[in-house]
């Protein structure tokens, strides 16, 4: 690591974390950075990250867009703020102790957090530096593998596999959400502001684009064609009731990804 001493550490950054100078003397001011980047959630929860600008949340908050410039330097600076509160919202859950089950708790949680607030998937958060709480997950991670024998390059790069994950379930499940719920507000005429809370399930599991792969594979696509595929699912059924297990097949996916780390875990410590 460099040398480089707080005040030169860019003015982005210091806001970020929360180290600007304070004002000694004068009134408190009437708006804050935390005002700001809750009511920017706020609207992204309400119409997607999309309508997230420094006019909009100004506008919500009562204030000019020039008075949010005064805490909030740019755009790019109001998301990364908005990565790092969505992070401040997760709580670690309870888990049996051992480093599988803690990254279990601690990659679940984060996809949950996620499909929560589908709009975090939006965020360029490959180009987006890193806020105390979202490093506060990170050190999590690294808590939970303290006592596995591995390089810190090699706990780096479980913990980055498994926050990939994080974000490719995630789509994935929000992804076929999004669409159903659309689907759904199309074929019942209904305004397409609709929440998802207020559509029928039954419906919701019905429009799942994933039934389109299943009515393929049964009913369109020849098994001479795709004859591997049409062996390997001969004995599956349709979906039951039309319905999707959704925490069966997070749980899946993630048990499969933590089942491949156990055994490099192994192999390295044996």
């Amino acid at each position: 690591m460099g040398d480089m001493g707080e005040q030169e550490v860019p003015s982005t950054l210091r806001r970020l974390w929360g180290r600007t100078d304070r004002p000694r003397r004068g009134p408190k001011p009437s708006l804050s950075v935390q005002q700001i980047v809750t009511a920017a959630a706020d609207l992204a929860d309400a119409e997607g990250l999309g309508a997230v600008s420094m006019a909009r949340v100004a506008e919500s908050l009562g204030f000019s867009a020039m008075a949010l410039y005064r805490h909030v330097a740019s755009k790019d600076e109001l998301l990364a703020l908005l990565a790092d509160h969505l992070a401040a919202e997760l709580a670690m859950p309870e888990h049996a102790g051992d480093w599988r089950s803690g990254l279990e708790a601690w990659t679940r949680a984060q996809i949950e957090g996620v499909l929560a607030r589908p709009w975090f998937l939006e965020l360029p958060l490959a180009v987006l530096p890193p806020g105390p709480h979202r490093m506060r997950w990170m050190e999590e991670a690294f808590a939970l593998l303290r006592g596995v024998d591995l390089t810190g390059e090699e706990k780096l790069a479980i913990i980055g596999l498994l926050a990939q994950h994080v974000l490719a379930e995630a789509r994935v499940q929000s992804e076929a959400a999004r669409a159903a719920a659309t689907d759904v507000r199309r074929t019942r005429g209904l305004p397409v502001d609709t929440p998802e809370s207020e559509l029928d399930p039954a419906d919701l599991d019905a429009a799942n684009p994933m039934h389109d792969f299943e009515a393929v594979l049964r009913h369109l696509a020849a098994p001479g064609d795709y004859p591997e595929m049409a062996a390997a699912l001969a004995g599956t059924g349709p979906s039951p009731g039309g319905a999707r297990d959704v925490d069966a097949d997070i749980d899946f996916g993630l048990g499969i990804v933590l089942d491949g780390i156990e055994a490099y875990v192994r192999r390295r410590t044996s």
